[in-house]
This record gives C-alpha cells, sequence and structure tokens, in this order.
C-alpha cells in the first residue's frame, strides 16, 4: 500500500461521503437531481466543446487536418446548449436512446435464442429476458416520465451504494496506515 494512500484516507472519505449525500438527494428529490445531473452535463459538453475548437485551432495552425475535431466540438457545443437551455428535451432525448437499444438488444436476445435452440436447452431463459427487455423498452417510450424516474433512482441508487463501499475502503486504508505507523513506532523504540 503506498503511504499516500493512508495518510490521505480521508479525501477517499470525503468522496464517499459526497457520493452517499448525492444518492440520498436524488432518491429524495429525484425531479430536482434530474434537472441538475442535466445541466451538469450541459456545462460539461459545453467545456468539451470549447476544448475541441481549441484543439483544432491548433491543429489547423500545425497545417494539420482538424475538420473532425473542429466538427466534434460544433456538435457538443450545441448538445451543451441543448442542455443548458431546454433539459427537459435533453431527458427525454437520453430515455429516447435508452428505450432503443433495450428494444434492440431486447430483439437480439430473442433471435439468438432461436438460433440456441437446437444447440442447447433452456433458450427460453434468453427468450424471456429478451422479451421482457423489448417490454421494458417499449414502456419506457410509452410512459416516458415513470422511465426517466426510473433511470435516476438507479443514479441515486447507484451513487448510494458507490458511496457506502467507498466509505468502508478509506476506513480500512486508516486503520491499515494507522497499524504501519504504530509497528514502524513500535520498531524504533
Amino acid at each position: 500500500m503506498k503511504i499516500g494512500m493512508g495518510q490521505n484516507w480521508w479525501i477517499l472519505a470525503a468522496r464517499a461521503v459526497l457520493a452517499i449525500l448525492f444518492g440520498l438527494y436524488v432518491l429524495v428529490a429525484p425531479g430536482r437531481a434530474l434537472t441538475a445531473i442535466i445541466l451538469a452535463f450541459g456545462v460539461g459538453v459545453l467545456l468539451a466543446g470549447i476544448l475541441a475548437i481549441v484543439a483544432a485551432v491548433r491543429v489547423h495552425d500545425q497545417h494539420e487536418r482538424s475538420f473532425p475535431i473542429l466538427l466534434e466540438g460544433v456538435v457538443c457545443l450545441v448538445v451543451g446548449l441543448l442542455a443548458l437551455l431546454r433539459p427537459g428535451a435533453t431527458a427525454f432525448a437520453w430515455l429516447v436512446l435508452i428505450s432503443a437499444f433495450a428494444i434492440a438488444s431486447g430483439i437480439l436476445h430473442v433471435i439468438a435464442a432461436i438460433q440456441l435452440r437446437k444447440q442447447m436447452e433452456g433458450e427460453w431463459v434468453l427468450i424471456l429476458n429478451g422479451t421482457l427487455t423489448v417490454v421494458f423498452g417499449v414502456l419506457m417510450i410509452l410512459l416516458p416520465w415513470a422511465g426517466l424516474l426510473s433511470l435516476i433512482w438507479l443514479v441515486g441508487g447507484y451513487s448510494l451504494f458507490f458511496g457506502l463501499l467507498l466509505l468502508v475502503l478509506s476506513f480500512r486504508l486508516r486503520s491499515q496506515w494507522q497499524a504501519r505507523v504504530a509497528a514502524r513506532a513500535t520498531a524504533r523504540a
């Protein structure tokens, strides 16, 4: 274990507490949390777009190909501004993307299960999984706010769980560091 990690266990603990607080906030106030997440995403993508445009200008100054970088920067600017100016539209776009992914993934599971029917038993589990995934995707499109709410709850639950695990890790690092410091002090005495 690196000494720095043990001595700085409190930084990990602080990060854990922030993740736990964020998770609790998302679970208690999911509507406000969704807006905050989208706005943070918008700021991040907007900054990424500005940096990409700066990089494109610098690459162009070196007489190298800069159009793809410039295009990426412009797309990031547009998406970032859309997220900042129209957070509801951005949330709905993410929901549609995730719903489409779920539907496509479910259909592919069913197709794979039908193809595997001759090679293995129990393909019905994959068919059931694919069917439920398609139903989940369709329901998210038909009930968009319920779909967004469930996604936000997943983010909140993940953040809470991640924060708790990080907190446990930080205290383990602290105890290992303290044991190492005590062992060194004993060895010197």
